[in-house]
């Protein structure tokens, strides 16, 4: 699966110190990854600055965000504890939403006024300490999100014949058919039982990758999913990649895991995170060290 956004973890991270004890931020961390089963992978994968864990920074972002919303406090360094007033939303929020929303931590102001009548705001202390990692690590995800949403929305504002030009670009980026020269000739235009292209899996054409990509909005779905792979079989081919500027649905990623075919699904997300890492249609304005 992903790695989830922060707006995904908020609720399982309140949920988690609902007993009312001290929490330290590793174990609500471990304990976040175990809710969402993630892999070592997942869990390992680094951020933006190759330094810190993406799953540990997404999470820390998450506490803040509560924090902010007076529904968490931090008793002491990298020690987290619901307050009086998160307990209430807990409480309150008794059809179980899969998540808390930016818009709920930020509520209108009949709510915001019934809360504080209840709950009167934490006043922050200006001397409290900053994590400074943590505040960068945070800011730039912020920035890496914005970044990919925009890039999603130009990919789709664009032709299909865009989407394949920049599916080449990004699988050259990434190490995969040749030169770009190779890779223009070998991508695109077959159109043959489901499959959109094919393209070396390394320089020396070792092994071959074939390629479906999908300018989507709706989710793809097994059938989709299935189609592909029924094309990877009539190739005797047995590695693939699934590309889409949408999402796939829960049943088409439990089909790529259960097939002897090896097929990869990269989502809209996925695929802008990717263009970010290997600069494709994006550039560097400033460098801070």
């Amino acid at each position: 699966m992903d790695i989830p956004k922060r707006q995904s973890i908020r609720l399982p991270a309140l949920q988690h110190v609902a007993d009312g004890r001290e929490h330290h931020y590793r174990d609500i961390v471990v304990a976040l990854a175990n809710h969402f089963s993630l892999t070592a992978e997942e869990r390992g994968a680094l951020g933006q600055s190759g330094q810190r864990k993406r799953f540990d920074s997404t999470c820390s972002f998450a506490l803040i965000d509560l924090k902010e919303a007076v529904l968490l406090e931090r008793t002491k360094s990298r020690y987290w504890k619901i307050t009086a007033r998160g307990l209430e939303v807990l409480e309150a929020l008794n059809q179980e939403p899969e998540e808390i929303e930016t818009a709920f931590l930020q509520p209108q102001p009949q709510l915001l006024s019934f809360l504080n009548d209840r709950w009167p705001p934490v006043v922050l202390s200006p001397v409290e300490p900053i994590d400074l990692v943590d505040s960068i690590e945070n800011f730039c995800q912020q920035i890496s999100e914005k970044l990919a949403a925009e890039l999603l929305q130009q990919i789709k504002a664009n032709s299909p014949t865009f989407f394949e030009e920049l599916v080449i670009d990004l699988l050259v980026k990434m190490g995969y058919g040749g030169t770009r020269e190779d890779a223009g000739s070998a991508v695109g235009g077959s159109g043959d039982e489901g499959i959109d292209g094919i393209i070396n899996e390394d320089r020396l054409g070792l092994d071959v990758v074939y390629i479906q990509a999908k300018r989507w909005e709706a989710t793809v779905g097994r059938p989709e999913i299935q189609k592909f792979a029924g094309a990877l079989q009539g190739q005797r081919a047995r590695k693939g990649i699934f590309i889409t500027t949408s999402d796939f649905s829960k049943e088409a990623r439990e089909y790529v895991q259960s097939i002897e075919s090896k097929i990869i699904l990269i989502d809209g997300d996925q695929l802008a995170q990717f263009m970010i890492d290997y600069n494709v249609g994006v550039s560097t304005v400033n460098s801070y060290e």
